[in-house]
């Protein structure tokens, strides 16, 4: 178990995927924030905003430590209660300008919990996931052959387990909907051994651009109009919904006395909520509900 290692793939990371946000959007506004945390570590925030593609969004790294787990975390896990841990990750999520552009959310984090006499506890979590406002099935079978790839020659069911955690996961009970259209989440990774978890790890994080830049790519320069953003605007609401009141890292952030601005950089910047809205049959954001926003094999969907 190499942590050394570990943090050099994730400060590494942070800045490729920084790097390629600014290449994207030349006009978005970056700010680089360096921050510190008095109970022990820090981070780094890199925010963009008012891009003529990225309205809003942020890679983020930290690597951060205390005296004893929040109860977000030893809740789950009985076993991590008195141990001292350290965390850290790299996080990101990206709210376009243009509805026909998806948002994405991704993160990789690793964990390790100490306890005087007894053996460290580590494990590695993660992974990305995809939220449309309107639906196309070539973007949505693209997202998920390459989450697939990202898995591949690690075992033929680690696609599938992964995609199905990610369905269960990204769920607003209260809604009765899925957050998107999925993708790969995984937690608690630390079998067999250190060395093929972290390469599981490194390469679900090595194919996140290769997922959502082309997607970008193909919906960036789409017409759009004011029905249509508004209803980007109150889709948006959901994913408000999800991060403030069932997403883990948010939890854990506020709970072990987190920085606050790093911690709710997922939110977008102009959300509508709108009272018992429903979408017209047979319209595109009927498709959203009724179609894309059901957990589906898109590996074996046609794209036609």
């Amino acid at each position: 178990m190499d942590s050394k290692t570990v943090k050099k793939y994730f400060t590494d990371l942070h800045e490729e995927l920084t790097n390629n946000f600014i290449n994207l959007d030349i006009d978005v506004k970056l700010t680089k924030d360096l921050w510190n945390r008095s109970e022990g570590g820090g981070g780094n925030s890199n925010v963009f905003e008012n891009g003529n593609i990225i309205e809003k969004g942020c890679v983020n790294l930290s690597d951060v430590s205390g005296l004893e787990l929040p109860e977000s975390s030893t809740s789950i896990r009985k076993d991590l209660k008195g141990r001292e841990f350290r965390a850290m990750g790299v996080s990101l999520v990206i709210h376009p300008r243009n509805p026909f552009v998806p948002t994405c959310h991704f993160n990789i984090r690793f964990f390790i919990a100490h306890k005087k006499h007894f053996n460290p506890i580590w494990w590695f979590g993660g992974g990305f996931d995809l939220t449309p406002y309107y639906g196309f099935k070539e973007d949505a079978i693209h997202w998920h052959k390459n989450a697939y790839q990202a898995c591949k020659q690690f075992g033929t069911n680690i696609y599938y387990d992964f995609k199905s955690n990610c369905d269960n996961y990204f769920y607003l009970p209260h809604r009765k909907e899925q957050r998107g259209i999925g993708g790969l989440f995984f937690d608690d990774l630390n079998q067999p051994n250190f060395d093929q978890c972290f390469e599981l790890t490194k390469s679900i994080g090595n194919h996140f651009l290769s997922g959502y830049l082309p997607i970008v790519e193909r919906r960036k320069n789409y017409k759009y109009d004011e029905n249509e953003r508004s209803f980007q605007n109150y889709r948006r609401s959901r994913y408000v919904e999800f991060n403030l009141i069932y997403d883990r890292g948010t939890l854990f952030g506020l709970q072990t006395n987190g920085r606050t601005e790093s911690i709710l950089m997922s939110l977008p910047p102009i959300v509508h909520w709108k009272y018992n809205f429903s979408p017209n049959p047979g319209s595109k954001e009927y498709d959203l509900y009724n179609y894309y926003l059901k957990p589906r094999d898109w590996l074996n969907e046609n794209d036609k």
